[in-house]
């Protein structure tokens, strides 16, 4: 009889695995790789994961869930909607300084690498940015209303994904330049653009 699922050794291959998929890509980031790391046998790896892609699926997963955790309430605390959605992306931008800007956004380098060579991974992308475009729908929404001071003549949902866009490529420009700068850029020049 096998033996039962354990969720440590899952969660483990997780956590290493996004360090280095994050840290070096996906391509680059064997499961010998992974599986060292994590400190488990090479061959546990695929007790919890049908194959790699799926891995990939379930380390954005992981990724996305942290966030949603502890940085999307910024955008239902109180104060102006504009201001909330600065305070969340600053909260991003500040995570990528903390990894002196070499990481960038998983979402973005997942994206880039494998969004159109992997089934799995693309339609874990899309849950990822739909959620992301919902909890950025409402901030702007709430905006939208009375004196929020958040524009009217566009839909709050493509105002939302825009914002999304725009700091995919503050995300990768940051990366390339190792520099807060492009992500200053969006606070301060793209954010008030697009939402006033």
């Amino acid at each position: 009889m096998p033996r039962p699922p354990n969720p440590d050794v899952r969660r483990r291959l997780l956590s290493a695995g996004l360090d280095l998929v994050h840290g070096r890509g996906f391509a680059a980031s064997g499961v010998k790789d992974i599986t060292d790391s994590a400190g488990v046998p090479k061959g546990s790896f695929y007790a919890y994961f049908p194959s790699k892609e799926a891995f990939a699926a379930a380390i954005l997963e992981h990724y996305w869930s942290d966030i949603e955790r502890r940085l999307l309430p910024i955008l239902d605390a109180d104060g102006p909607a504009q201001e909330r959605l600065v305070r969340f992306f600053h909260a991003l931008a500040d995570e990528h300084e903390d990894g002196d800007f070499l990481l960038g956004c998983l979402i973005g380098n997942l994206s880039l690498e494998l969004g159109g060579a992997s089934d799995a991974v693309r339609d874990q992308l899309a849950s990822i940015l739909e959620r992301w475009d919902a909890a950025l729908t409402a901030c702007v929404r709430s905006g939208q209303h009375g004196s929020g001071g958040i524009r009217t003549d566009l839909d709050a949902d493509e105002l939302a994904a825009t914002l999304i866009e725009a700091w995919e490529g503050a995300a990768l420009r940051g990366k390339v330049t190792r520099s807060r700068t492009p992500y200053a850029r969006f606070e301060t020049i793209t954010v008030p653009a697009l939402l006033r």
